[in-house]
């Protein structure tokens, strides 16, 4: 917390940010304003609220301070810049950017609001630097509802491949080390952001989809014929990383791919082949020199760090729990949350530096952020009386009384 005290100009938002932090890393069975505000041992949600929608202190410069954190105990020269959204499937119409829209989360469409997230991924490990809120057109064409959530004014649309690039250029505009991007099919049938990486010549290792046109110097092609065509010996068996049942073994090849005339730089198409289905997944490629295609291998294998981060983030940071409406309130909870992740990924990451250097007991596993979340929310559970517990039941009981109340007499009034 040390990192980010000095984004509050008050001690009260601070000692506040720091309650809302350990809430987050709590094992509460849910985590929101009511539920963190009783942990914190706070009469009622009210001062929560107040400071997830309207203390002053900025989200943007406390997530500025969070991608210092990550890479100053993750950072890699050899890193890979890992873009991706994640979905939050809500009720209603009011919460910001929510509309019936794809999300991964449910894997078909469904009432959600869409984030794109950029995760720096090393060898020491992984952790989210930047989010966007993807804001769809149906919002940014009708100014009063963007205004009733305290969109800013100055806000126009932009596809979720656009806040990819705005992110991955912030990050790399002020130093972070990294060699690679990757990302999925959305962001690798996308030009501009191609174009931007290839300008500042930063490799790339992006999904496309099978039907991607390939130029080569024997012409255009779709991905799915030139893997086709390959010959047995173009097949390298390698492994994409190591994930929870050992190295995730596929094979692979790569198909040199023509660039435009005199533009610098090496091309490929990297697949890869399922060892047990024959299941093919293609990617394009980009770097600034030859690497060998392990290389790029290591670097399509960082994608799926991505997931872990979203898995990680929800089920022990409460990334996915908030019940705000705002822009300004979910930003200032998702930072917090990536924040609470980030001090997860660094303590397990000091833990797997123990482990190497001093002796341990060989027939435990390693510690997880999933077991390092639990210790520390045992170790600093605040210890509460009854009374505190009753007065918080009684609270919950009365506000809901009151919502049920108000609901009933507002449907009444609607009614013909």
């Amino acid at each position: 917390m040390g990192k980010v005290a000095g984004r509050f100009a008050r001690v009260e938002p601070r000692r506040r940010a720091r309650a809302f932090v350990l809430g987050l890393l709590a094992d509460l069975p849910r985590k929101n304003c009511w539920t963190i505000a009783e942990h914190a041992g706070d009469a009622s949600p009210a001062g929560m609220q107040h400071f997830l929608s309207r203390a002053r202190w900025d989200a943007d410069e406390v997530r500025d301070d969070i991608r210092d954190f990550v890479v100053e105990h993750l950072g890699d020269e050899d890193a890979v810049l890992v873009v991706d959204e994640t979905g939050d499937l809500k009720k209603g119409t009011a919460s910001v950017g929510v509309q019936r829209q794809y999300t991964g989360t449910a894997g078909r469409i469904e009432n959600s609001q869409v984030a794109v997230y950029l995760v720096y991924a090393s060898a020491a490990g992984h952790a989210a630097i930047d989010r966007r809120l993807y804001i769809p057109r149906s919002w940014t064409q009708d100014p009063d509802r963007c205004r009733a959530a305290g969109v800013p004014d100055d806000l126009t649309f932009a596809t979720k491949p656009a806040l990819a690039t705005e992110m991955i250029a912030r990050a790399l505009d002020v130093g972070v080390p990294a060699a690679w991007v990757t990302g999925d099919e959305g962001y690798g049938g996308d030009p501009h952001l191609s174009a931007e990486l290839e300008r500042r010549q930063i490799g790339y290792v992006l999904a496309v989809s099978r039907k991607r046109p390939i130029a080569t110097r024997a012409g255009v092609f779709r991905a799915g014929q030139l893997a086709y065509g390959l010959p047995k010996k173009a097949w390298q068996r390698l492994s994409a990383g190591t994930g929870a049942k050992g190295h995730r073994f596929y094979d692979w090849a790569q198909v040199d791919m023509a660039g435009p005339p005199g533009s610098p730089g090496h091309r490929w198409l990297l697949v890869r082949r399922n060892r047990r289905t024959g299941e093919l997944a293609f990617y394009r490629c980009y770097s600034a020199h030859p690497v060998p295609l392990s290389t790029l291998v290591k670097a399509a294998g960082r994608r799926w760090t991505v997931e872990e981060t979203f898995q990680a983030a929800k089920g022990l940071a409460g990334l996915d729990e908030h019940q705000v409406r705002s822009w300004v309130s979910w930003h200032r909870w998702t930072t917090l949350a990536m924040l609470a992740h980030a001090f997860l990924a660094f303590l397990a990451v000091t833990a797997a530096i123990e482990r190497a250097t001093t002796t341990v007991n060989p027939e435990l596993s390693p510690l997880t952020c999933n077991e390092i979340r639990r210790l520390f929310a045992a170790l600093l559970a605040p210890a509460r009386d009854l009374a505190h517990r009753l007065r918080w039941s009684a609270w919950r009981r009365l506000h809901q009384a009151r919502s049920r109340t108000s609901h009933y007499q507002r449907q009444a009034a609607q009614q013909p």
